[in-house]
């Protein structure tokens, strides 16, 4: 499976695409949400809020796997598993991070959003928030615009 180049990862963690973050329910089962995240200092950040179930499953469980998408303008795949660790507002300020993820998804890099972007972040700071810090230990980075399956499902259609 072709590797995704480092300047094309690189770029790639730059832009404003959803993430699909899987925790770990009680009973092992794995639990799936959409999230906003950055990549900053070799880290995933990633903000919600107490009462999500999600966000409840990360400070009982810290393993999750974040799955980053893309069709436009290529297909493109990029996945870690990771641990997270939990930064709680009376102890950390959340509040510098997460109006990072504001101006990457709402402000999207255009400076006559940044009215959006404040209102976006004076939304946040009424909710109950904490922030994660996820920890990547297994990266899986493709570039589905040169993939041709692996060897064995090559060696299958051969044969076939």
């Amino acid at each position: 499976m072709p590797r995704m180049p480092d300047d094309v990862l690189k770029q790639f963690l730059t832009e404003p695409h959803v993430g699909v973050l899987a925790t770990l329910r009680r009973d092992g089962r794995p639990y799936t949400v959409p999230v906003w995240w950055l990549w900053k200092d070799g880290y995933f950040w990633i903000t919600g809020t107490y009462p999500r179930i999600w966000c409840r499953q990360l400070i009982a469980d810290p393993r999750c796997s974040l799955c980053i998408e893309t069709l436009d303008p290529v297909a493109r795949h990029a996945e870690v598993d990771g641990d997270a660790e939990v930064f709680h507002p009376d102890q950390f300020d959340i509040w510098p991070v997460s109006r990072l993820l504001a101006e990457k998804y709402v402000g999207l890099g255009d400076p006559a959003n940044a009215p959006r972007v404040n209102a976006f972040v004076e939304n946040m700071r009424t909710e109950p928030r904490l922030l994660f810090r996820i920890k990547p230990l297994v990266w899986r980075a493709i570039d589905l615009t040169v993939y041709r399956g692996k060897k064995a499902d090559r060696e299958y259609q051969k044969r076939s």
